[in-house]
């Protein structure tokens, strides 16, 4: 069937929202995303429901979820796995819109490279010259950035000059954080954390109690315990962080890098359950990729 632009929109919006939440989707929402007047909207999903391609769902927590029809519609697959690739502008991941495919048009051109990102969701929001950021991609972890040069509403396609791609590591954190690990105890001092980090050139390391992980002393916490007249004799426990940064060995580095940005840390506890089994820092991460 010949599906009008904003039937297209409405759909693939909805798609895109359903897949992210998981309940039916209010009308309200898909405007918003698609940037349309809530009222338009509701006709066209009467006419949409009228053709089989939406089923409404009623009640306070009611909405419209997609059929399998509206995915056979726009040669969409039921699996989830092609909404999993965020696409960013400016830092922030755009919240509706989701890369299905991306095809390199120039790739072996000496001096420019450009892409055709055809994506699930309203083209809208995006405007000539947004620094967009997509993936990482599920198979290969590939991060592209890029500035929009161009639109194809036909295709959903945004058209980007890439001027970066990079191929994140694809390991668990296992294989990057630094270990054995070099702890310190609560009652060990200042003066002892100093020593600690001196001969192994580290700048930080966990604070125990028994078996347990009670803290994280670093560099910075002695030296501004000694900026505010604290003797070397002060147990590590005065000056130390409770509030550990930590994530599970088997977690991928690439998982965890939005967390150094966004919690602006330098380092994390790895744990093995309950044992923490090593420390990955920052430096640990630009060793991997230092274009980050």
């Amino acid at each position: 069937m010949d599906l009008s632009l904003i039937q297209k929109d409405i759909l693939v919006a909805l798609i895109s929202l359903y897949h992210q939440h998981s309940h039916p989707i209010k009308g309200e929402e898909i405007a918003e995303v698609i940037r349309r007047n809530p009222g338009t909207v509701r006709n066209q999903m009467q006419a949409l429901k009228t053709i089989g391609l939406v089923d409404g769902i009623p009640g306070p927590k009611g909405g419209y979820n997609p059929t399998e029809r509206a995915y056979r519609e726009l040669n969409l697959e039921l699996s989830g796995g092609e909404y999993d690739v965020p696409i960013s502008r400016d830092g922030e991941v755009v919240v509706g819109v989701n890369v299905v495919e991306v095809a390199f048009t120039t790739l072996c051109h000496p001096d420019v490279c450009h892409a055709s990102v055809r994506v699930m969701g309203s083209l809208r929001g995006f405007e000539i010259g947004d620094n967009l950021t997509i993936g990482p991609t599920p198979v290969n972890r590939l991060l592209i950035r890029g500035e929009v040069y161009g639109k194809d509403e036909v295709s959903r396609s945004l058209l980007i000059s890439t001027y970066e791609m990079i191929s994140l590591p694809k390991k668990q954190i296992r294989y990057y954080m630094s270990s054995p690990l070099l702890t310190l105890r609560k009652h060990d001092t200042l003066a002892d954390a100093a020593s600690l980090f001196s001969r192994h050139h580290i700048h930080g390391a966990p604070v125990m109690e028994g078996d347990d992980l009670a803290g994280i002393v670093t560099m910075s916490d002695i030296a501004k315990a000694i900026g505010e007249g604290k003797p070397l004799t002060k147990h590590v426990s005065s000056v130390m962080t409770t509030d550990v940064e930590k994530a599970p060995s088997t977690i991928y580095l690439f998982e965890v890098i939005r967390r150094f940005k966004e919690r602006k840390i330098g380092r994390l506890v790895v744990m093995d359950g309950d044992r923490p089994v090593g420390i990955l820092t920052q430096s640990d991460i630009i060793r991997q990729f230092p274009s980050l």
